[in-house]
């Protein structure tokens, strides 16, 4: 699933739908990310150390999301989106959904 197809007049169709996909994953963050974030804060801006610790969760949610969409058949996921929600003080699940399918050139 490689292929990224931003709407159907980029020459394919959608000609299945498997239903919802989804990849969930739960972090925390270890005590030296969060000692050196709070230093991050002092100086002010982007807080490095918890904006690559986002990414690389997102990362691995899309990556469930994508391995589950291809154990149902699907060359594709439409309609992706993610959410988060935090479980415990410091422990966060982030979820990735969508919609698998089979798309084919049109």
């Amino acid at each position: 699933m490689s292929t990224q197809v931003d709407s159907p007049n980029d020459g394919y169709r959608s000609t299945k739908s498997l239903g919802v996909v989804r990849g969930v994953t739960v972090r925390s963050r270890n005590v030296f990310g969060t000692i050196g974030a709070a230093l991050q804060t002092l100086a002010g801006g982007n807080i490095t150390l918890l904006t690559d610790l986002c990414e690389k969760t997102r990362a691995e949610a899309f990556g469930l999301l994508l391995e589950h969409a291809q154990e149902l058949g699907a060359n594709a996921v439409v309609g992706v989106r993610y959410d988060a929600t935090e479980v415990m003080q410091g422990v966060t699940e982030v979820l990735c959904y969508g919609t698998a399918v089979v798309m084919v050139p049109a």
